[in-house]
């Protein structure tokens, strides 16, 4: 059975690192990762309404892939609960997984090899989620994922019982 796993959260939180790792023990798992599809699609810019129709644009691709029995996971900042409610909506399915990344600013700052927060902090990069650009924790996600106090691999364990405990996965993967 097929499947969306919508994967939300700060920057540099482990959303990317963790979908890779998914997609080894997923080989049929479609990755659309924020940063790839950011050279594709090319946002109008970084204001909240910008990154809801971002936000859209992703549903509408990952509906598609879904709709052909292909699993997807969308590894997105996707800073507004309004994105991630219309995410929802465009998808329209219970097979859709809110998945809230769940890592605190200071530890995703550490973790920042690209120096974006330190552009953001001095004005370099305006509407910088974290610094200079809010971000909405979800209220009531699916599955929340604990990168800070846990390992990728930790963390993809917990996806994966996740999957089987909903019967997406087979307990042979």
């Amino acid at each position: 059975m097929s499947f969306i796993i919508w994967m939300t959260g700060l920057p540099c939180s482990g959303k990317s690192t963790i979908a890779k790792e998914l997609g080894k023990h997923l080989p049929y798992l479609e990755i659309l990762d924020g940063d790839e599809l950011l050279k594709q699609l090319k946002p109008d810019g970084w204001s909240r309404e910008a990154r809801i129709a971002n936000n859209k644009r992703i549903a509408h691709i990952a509906k598609l892939l879904l709709k052909h029995n292909v699993s997807v996971c969308v590894s997105i900042v996707s800073p507004y609960s309004e994105g991630r409610k219309a995410a929802r909506e465009i998808i329209n399915d219970d097979r859709f997984i809110e998945t809230y990344i769940k890592c605190q600013l200071k530890v995703c700052e550490s973790r920042d090899v690209k120096g974006m927060y330190k552009k953001a902090r001095l004005g370099e990069i305006i509407n910088f989620t974290g610094v200079n650009g809010e971000y909405e924790i979800p209220s009531k996600p699916d599955l929340v994922i604990d990168t800070e106090n846990h390992s990728p691999h930790e963390n993809v364990i917990e996806i994966m019982q996740y999957l089987k405990a909903r019967k997406l996965i087979s307990s042979a993967n």
